[in-house]
């Protein structure tokens, strides 16, 4: 198995430089391709009618408002896209089976971004993305939400501190959960091209029986990949911060673990390891839903 095409959403800013460089170092090893996507917001949707308050010239001026700001994002993303295909002398194109090596596609879409990231999603090997803040230049929650929920794919999310070289030395978060064993699924061209693997498991109630670290050890033997287990207890901690904190002190680059094993629904309520690790993660994480 390989990344053989790659989809990352593209809004201009930092985050999305940031993806589209690590999207790039994976591409390199596969020959991958890499699907450089832009949702145009629909002004007509994004502005809000107001019924009597508003006159028919204000909605659209409003309108007009809105539509020239979409085109200035669309236009501020495509020549990031542009830029760093011209530095990385990589070809843009549509049709990647005719050049040989990693190639790069600008997709330009309209609608909203969370729609348009799961149907594109379904069909592509891997996402690739900044982690999402309040921030203009950060992906939405909810665009990462769709990528997890509603793709099926394993997705790579980044922080700002990241390097664009990420799974050399790959920690695997494992509770024997069937959502942990399809990140390892998703995960496995990372895994089997890592320095160093280490399988951690914290030690909870929720904790799946059946499955230990020495299980998925021997499971990745098969495949040519040592991994080490480590178990720790998680004592009074959040399991999340238990295994960043784990993450950053063996310096490693790459975090892969199952994303949202209860409900999303009671990781909003009442929060979880995934919610947790999507808001502080300092390291780079591979997640499937």
């Amino acid at each position: 198995m390989s990344y053989k095409v790659i989809l990352s959403p593209i809004d201009g800013g930092e985050a999305c430089r940031r993806a589209l460089g690590s999207a790039y170092e994976i591409a390199k090893t596969s020959a991958g391709h890499i699907q450089a996507l832009h949702v145009k917001t629909d002004s007509k949707e994004a502005v809000p009618l107001l019924g009597e308050g508003m006159s028919g010239s204000m909605i659209e001026e409003m309108i007009d408002l809105a539509d020239r700001d979409a085109n200035e994002r669309a236009r501020t993303a495509k020549a990031m896209v542009d830029e760093f295909a011209a530095e990385n002398n990589i070809p843009i194109t549509d049709d990647p089976a005719s050049v040989t090596g990693p190639t790069l596609a600008w997709i330009l879409e309209e609608g909203r971004e969370d729609e348009r990231i799961a149907g594109r999603g379904r069909v592509s090997d891997l996402i690739v993305m900044g982690q999402p803040s309040d921030d203009a230049s950060h992906p939405s929650l909810l665009t990462l939400h769709a990528a997890i929920f509603e793709t099926g794919r394993p997705v790579l999310m980044l922080p700002e501190n990241a390097a664009d070289v990420v799974g050399k030395n790959v920690v695997i978060a494992w509770n024997g959960a069937s959502e942990a064993a399809g990140a390892v699924a998703g995960g496995m061209p990372l895994i089997t091209g890592a320095d160093k693997v280490t399988i951690v498991t914290v030690d909870t109630e929720k904790s799946v029986g059946g499955g230990g670290g020495e299980a998925l050890a021997d499971y990745l033997g098969c495949h040519g990949v040592t991994a080490e287990c480590r178990a720790i207890d998680a004592e009074r901690a959040p399991v999340g911060e238990v295994i960043t904190n784990f993450c950053s002190e063996i310096g490693s680059d790459l975090l892969i673990m199952g994303a949202f094993t209860h409900s999303r629904l009671i990781q909003v309520i009442l929060g979880g390891v995934t919610r947790n690790i999507i808001a502080n993660a300092n390291v780079p994480v591979l997640m499937i839903h």
